[in-house]
């Protein structure tokens, strides 16, 4: 009996290390198939963002590089194209606070699909007036259009011109003002930018939450870093697009290009600014068809189901968090989620490293999108360049080095193991000497071009005042001529000339192009002023000096950029962890709504109003009243564009050092209490390595409305 009871408990005992074996395995085995479906769950997400990240990115900065040529296509200044750019940011007003809050609690990727639909809409409602106007009308004298006909420049008497071309003349420009009467097409671009802005509301804050609620802690950083740095080739590709169609025709299929005497070079010159939008919106639908077949919830990680915090962000929440993710794990209703908003927003607006940040971050804005926005007309007016060739270097040089800049971040973050507190440190570092760099820029820009009566007098000497009464002079005071027009020809002497009637020239010889004046009274070398000369279509280049300061500006514009987008990681790691892990999405979508109406609506509008007040030439529209600007002050607009600039960029940095102090003062008491425990301090410029572990995933590419704002 003892045997066989000592043999009886042994066959109990063995079972029961079987049992305990075979539960372990089968747990094992369903952990790693759980780690396994989640794994796989959010890659696919991970590559349907990063794709619709691109897309993105491309259209709003295809439409950065069409500023101009929508300016002149559609005859308006700029400030009226910078309401225009402004558009995308109300559109994101109108319901970020919406989607940001109870999005968050409904079918994220859903509602981010939808928001592609809504995008390309608004995408292809941009490029619909092309469709439905006009065909493009540049101001041209009738001589350099294809015809048979020979008519002097200077018409001292309209007996010259055959009454059938005037005729003619007569009949397109009341045409045209029928027309133009009629309508305002550039509203239709206003409505569509404004789509694409409510489309694009959820995918930021609604697809970095759910990529960093369901990815494994030490991932979330590679995985959003993953979705940033595929999203900076979309500018790279929106401004390379941009270079391509400007050098395209507007009417392109619509018209004989041989019939066009302008070229790519003329300030007249408008490229096909419309082809890309077509482009772009087919791109936007392909990338938000994957979001419609993703699940609302993926399996959580088992390293995230008992973790509520970072080590590192409970510093500064010092509120009990014990039970912030019940909103994330049961579901609730409409009206119970409203009634928790006011709560939240009075929790998120109590945290001074919050709204310290958030002044900093809206300043910074202002100065960012501005310049940023400007930017291709700044290098063609300042530097003599097409909007071909300006597009193409913003799109392959600036770019690249703020993809580069962003990842030196991430990475100087990660190897050094730098916390919040260091991280605040180097954010403010960056900006400082990256607006410190902006200010030599003010010593590389071109002198204005000789343009006769507006830079220079007819005589050859730098230009008065009242530039407007100075076109007439008595070479070309025998001449029926108009101070509107807008017809640049350059003389055998380097001076451009509005046109070949204000030059005084009295005959020509070929057609378009290729047009060729002759006995230009006005035309003559600074030796023999009384001497005739010739002229040719088109204005004249720039200064020897110009194209070596282009060299110059690129060079210091790319270091700039690259300074100021290391700073970016860094800073965002304040506002993703100096929250409640709950308010999250919340307080992304209170960050962006503060960057759009305060920073991104009215920066667009007043850089506008203030360059246009350097313009020395208005063009004017068939039916009369201002068009857009021809000619620019170069050194008026050199001082107005940077100065705004550099302004606005150094009072942001006053407020990212009232946030360095914000942090010290709350860090040094626990700074305190590790030194008396022996442990090296968590906010100094290295942390303990298993407390990085923990906060690793807080190094992550930021994010910024208009990525390319960072140029």
């Amino acid at each position: 009996m003892e045997i066989s009871s000592k043999e009886n408990t042994q066959f109990f005992s063995n079972n029961t290390i079987l049992l305990v074996d075979r539960s372990s395995f089968k747990s094992e085995s369903s952990a790693s198939k759980e780690k396994q479906s989640c794994c796989g769950g959010i890659k696919i997400f991970l590559g349907a963002l990063s794709f619709l990240y691109f897309a993105k990115a491309l259209s709003g900065s295809y439409l950065k590089s069409t500023i101009t040529q929508i300016e002149r296509r559609f005859d308006i200044p700029s400030s009226l194209v910078g309401i225009i750019d402004g558009s995308f940011e109300i559109g994101n007003l109108l319901i970020i606070i919406l989607v940001s809050y109870f999005g968050a609690k409904l079918h994220r990727p859903r509602i981010i699909g939808a928001g592609c639909l809504i995008m390309s809409a608004g995408t292809f409602l941009i490029a619909v007036p092309q469709f439905f106007m006009g065909r493009y009308q540049y101001e041209s004298f009738p001589s350099t259009i294809n015809s048979t006909v020979s008519i002097s420049p200077c018409l001292q008497d309209k007996s010259q011109t055959p009454l059938s071309a005037l005729e003619k003349s007569q009949a397109k420009i009341s045409a045209g003002c029928e027309k133009e009467a009629g309508s305002s097409m550039w509203i239709y671009v206003l409505l569509g930018n404004l789509l694409r802005g409510i489309g694009e509301t959820p995918i930021q804050p609604l697809g970095i939450a759910y990529i960093d609620d369901y990815a494994i802690e030490e991932n979330a950083a590679l995985y959003i870093g993953c979705v940033q740095t595929v999203a900076i080739i979309g500018p790279i590709f929106g401004f390379l697009l941009g270079s391509l169609c400007a050098k395209l025709y507007v009417d392109i299929g619509f018209v004989d290009l041989d019939s066009v005497t302008i070229t790519h070079k003329d300030a007249q010159w408008v490229g096909a600014w419309w082809l890309g939008y077509l482009i772009a919106g087919v791109i936007s639908i392909l990338a938000g068809i994957p979001f419609w077949f993703l699940p609302k919830h993926l399996p959580k990680p088992e390293s995230r189901k008992d973790s509520s915090t970072s080590s590192e962000q409970s510093k500064f929440i010092t509120e009990d968090n014990k039970d912030q993710h019940k909103s994330y794990q049961q579901q609730v209703k409409i009206t119970e989620m409203a009634k928790d908003f006011l709560p939240s927003l009075k929790n998120l607006f109590g945290n001074p490293v919050y709204i310290l940040y958030l002044c900093a971050s809206i300043i910074q804005f202002n100065s960012l999108i501005g310049m940023v926005t400007y930017k291709p007309k700044y290098i063609e007016q300042q530097y003599g360049q097409t909007s071909s060739k300006t597009n193409f270097v913003i799109g392959l040089i600036n770019i690249p080095a703020v993809a580069f800049g962003i990842f030196s971040g991430g990475l100087i973050m990660k190897k050094f193991k730098i916390n919040v507190l260091g991280g605040a440190k180097l954010s403010l570092g960056s900006s400082f000497f990256g607006y410190l760099l902006l200010l030599s820029l003010f010593a590389m820009g071109c002198e204005n071009s000789d343009v006769a009566g507006l830079t220079v007098s007819y005589h050859g000497t730098k230009q008065m005042t009242d530039y407007e009464q100075d076109l007439f002079s008595e070479c070309n005071s025998g001449c029926a001529c108009s101070k509107n027009d807008w017809d640049p020809i350059c003389g055998e002497n380097g001076v451009t000339y509005i046109s070949a009637c204000l030059a005084g020239c009295q005959a020509s010889n070929g057609s378009g192009k290729s047009t060729v004046f002759f006995n230009c009274s006005c035309v003559g070398t600074l030796e023999s002023p009384s001497q005739s000369s010739s002229a040719v279509v088109g204005p004249c280049q720039k200064g020897k000096e110009c194209p070596k300061m282009f060299l110059y500006f690129l060079v210091i514009s790319v270091i700039t950029s690259y300074t100021l987008s290391v700073g970016g990681t860094p800073g965002y790691i304040l506002l993703l962890r100096c929250i409640k892990p709950h308010l999250k999405s919340f307080a992304l979508g209170i960050y962006t709504l503060a960057i759009r109406v305060l920073a991104g609506i009215p920066a667009p509008v007043y850089f506008g109003v203030a360059i246009d007040t350097t313009c020395l030439k208005w063009g004017s529209k068939r039916c009369g009243g201002r068009g857009a600007c021809r000619l620019y002050d170069s050194n008026a607009l050199r001082y107005v564009y940077l100065g705004l600039t550099l302004v606005l960029g150094m009072v942001s940095t006053f407020f990212s050092v009232a946030v360095l102090w914000v942090l010290r003062k709350r860090s040094s008491p626990q700074d305190k209490t590790l030194s008396d425990n022996g442990e090296r301090d968590t906010c100094g410029t290295k942390s303990r390595k298993d407390n990085f572990v923990n906060s690793d995933r807080i190094i992550q590419t930021t994010y910024w409305p208009e990525k390319e704002t960072r140029l």
